[in-house]
């Protein structure tokens, strides 16, 4: 965020800006330590330097930037999103997150660290090409890098505008700024059908981010990952006190739990009650009388015709729990609009069932077997750790610790840190489910929500700037990083190996600088609309990355004899696998469905199908050569 924005914003904020102002103040501190770290960068090489810090990392970097990475917006937007939603069951979704260091740093921390120093592999292509001799390996793990991790920052870039929205929301420069994008999607033009909202903050988000990577580089994102990753650690732990205190309790909680209900999706009628000027539009979430004294909320932003005193078929979500109503927050209820309302929908599963929000498989509105049968949750268990095993941007970070004793400290330190923090987050957002009724409508903004709303009912207004900075930290670290991977790929795989294999520092500084600032930009146009839960992003692309990389990088660790055939094979027949179970065509429908009715995931098909893929391509053709072996097999 620029001097000239942060002064407009300071200038225009409501009275209680108190939660603005410690958010610029993290936002400041994020950008000075970024500029300190990139002075005290070290002398390895600019491509080595930006791209790898110099594969000199300490157990605190090593350990929270892992850490930090791993905890993408999924964990503090999307996460809280699906607890909110789907309830306790939720525990058993995330619990394989805690083997995450065990598998991803035990199963290939040392040897992948080892294997990049004897390559002098920069990424993780350059460490494929190098490893097997094989240009044409490289070009395709850069190819699908760059494909599935632009798709995954996609998801961070629309989180980090999620948060800023929550905490822009009410000031006066902001809201005049969002009627002015407003005006523009209604004019035809490119924003076309985006909520003017998010598209404002996706532009503020994008630019902050982007201009400190581009500056920075990887010592740059590794040492405000470390800030960050524990900005992340205490911000959970005071928002679960808040959380339980507010609630009166865990107890009381977890009884107000399962007393809920699902809410009701529907259309209303709204028409105008008010004496003073008609309003141009209904925000988003705002909170509407019916004739009978209940609530309805306003599930999409509502441009109201010209003149017109009366909208109809307006998307709106009732409530269905005695008590829910008097939580309803005053600044967000519009006195000038009455709602009729024309029709409901049950939710598929859960509707009318006691402690829906205590057991699997959580409620649903579309699934009639509910959110989360027991063995889909066992197939999660699964999928997290190897899935985050199979992310190149945790790869990246493995090949830039400094030694053994660092990843032995480093894989218990993370592992206990994912433990209270994801543990911690089940139980606040089960607590927001009681204190925050009606917020199925944008359930990704559940996080920021929570930490503005805590904060004022417990007296403390200002503390919200800093819990909103614990799921922005998450944000802006993983967004930092693929943005990173992604330029990395472009830069060294692409333009330095392929292009300009000649070319000079100095070159390579600007192309580096610009491709992270094209891909910034495309990623921000891409961002503009998107799906209606981050987490879904989130498990597409980590289950794509995973499918493809997991199995070819882990064996060619530990078996001498594979080659640049099978790593080419293991890496597109597991991408293609995940491809049609995650989209079934025709032709593999009844094997999905029979696949689904048990609850099981693509995950196990995916590296099933990698590896075999990867031990018949490596068998049928021919061995590498024993020189280049012996490089990365002492005793070959």
């Amino acid at each position: 965020m620029s001097d000239g924005l942060t002064a407009i914003v300071l200038a225009s904020a409501p009275a209680d800006s108190t939660a603005l102002i410690s958010f610029v103040i993290y936002l400041i501190a994020v950008f000075a330590l970024a500029l300190l770290s990139s002075r005290g960068a070290s002398e390895s090489g600019f491509i080595s330097e930006y791209f790898l810090g110099g594969r000199n990392l300490g157990v605190w970097a090593f350990a929270l930037t892992f850490a930090a990475t791993s905890a993408s917006g999924g964990s503090f937007v999307g996460f809280p999103a699906l607890i909110y939603t789907h309830g306790w069951s939720l525990a058993l979704w995330i619990s394989g997150y805690m083997m995450v260091p065990i598998v991803a740093m035990g199963l290939l921390g040392k040897r992948l660290n080892q294997v990049s120093r004897l390559a002098e592999g920069i990424t993780i292509p350059d460490v494929i090409e190098r490893r097997f001799g094989s240009a044409a390996a490289g070009l395709v793990a850069t190819l699908l890098i760059v494909s599935f991790m632009f798709y995954f920052l996609l998801g961070q870039f629309q989180a980090g505008s999620k948060i800023l929205g929550t905490l822009l929301r009410g000031v006066p420069a902001f809201d005049r700024a969002v009627q002015v994008v407003a005006d523009l999607t209604q004019r035809g033009s490119w924003l076309d059908g985006t909520d003017p909202e998010y598209v404002l903050c996706l532009f503020f988000f994008s630019a902050a981010v982007i201009v400190y990577v581009v500056y920075g580089g990887f010592r740059a994102v590794v040492w405000t990952d470390v800030m960050q990753g524990i900005i992340m650690f205490f911000g959970v732990i005071v928002l679960l006190s808040l959380a339980i205190y507010q609630c009166g309790g865990l107890q009381q909680a977890t009884e107000q739990l399962a007393a809920r209900r699902p809410p009701r999706f529907g259309t209303a009628t709204l028409t105008w009650q008010g004496a003073g000027e008609l309003e141009q539009a209904i925000p988003k979430g705002t909170w509407i009388a019916t004739q009978d004294a209940h609530w309805v909320r306003v599930a999409q932003r509502t441009q109201v015709p010209l003149g017109a005193q009366q909208v109809s078929s307006v998307e709106i979500l009732t409530l269905t729990n005695p008590g829910d109503e008097q939580a309803v927050p005053a600044d967000s209820v519009s006195p000038n609009w009455l709602a009729t309302v024309e029709s409901l929908r049950p939710y598929a599963f859960g509707q009318d069932r006691p402690h829906v929000y205590l057991y699997p498989p959580g409620p649903h509105p579309q699934q009639a077997n509910g959110y989360l049968p027991v063995a889909l949750a066992i197939s999660f268990f699964f999928f997290w750790p190897f899935g985050a095993a199979g992310q190149p941007s945790n790869m990246v970070r493995l090949m830039a610790f400094r030694n053994t004793q660092i990843l032995r400290l480093s894989i218990v330190t993370v592992s206990v840190y994912f433990t209270i923090v994801y543990f911690s987050l089940v139980v606040i957002f089960c607590c927001a489910r009681v204190l925050m009724p009606g917020m199925e409508i944008d359930a990704d903004r559940v996080m920021p929500e929570m930490a503005v709303m805590s904060t004022r009912q417990s007296g403390v207004p200002w503390l919200a700037g800093f819990l909103l900075a614990a799921p922005f930290a998450a944000v802006m670290s993983s967004v930092d990083s693929f943005l990173l991977l992604v330029s990395s790929s472009i830069v060294r795989d692409i333009f330095q190996r392929h292009l300009a294999p000649h070319a000079h520092e100095s070159t390579l500084k600007r192309v580096t600088y610009l491709g992270t600032l094209i891909v910034g930009i495309y990623a921000t146009y891409c961002a503009l609309r998107p799906p209606p839960y981050l987490q879904e992003i989130i498990v597409d692309a980590s289950g794509f990355l995973s499918a493809s990389f997991l199995v070819p990088v882990t064996l060619s660790l530990y078996w001498r004899r594979m080659n640049g055939t099978g790593a080419i094979a293991g890496m597109l027949a597991g991408c293609l696998v995940h491809a049609m179970f995650s989209y079934h065509p025709v032709f593999l429908k009844p094997v999905w469905q029979t696949i689904e009715s048990v609850g099981l995931g693509p995950l196990m098909w995916d590296l099933s199908a990698s590896g075999l893929a990867t031990i018949g391509g490596t068998l049928l053709t021919k061995p590498l050569p024993a020189k280049l072996t012996q490089k990365y097999f002492v005793d070959a």
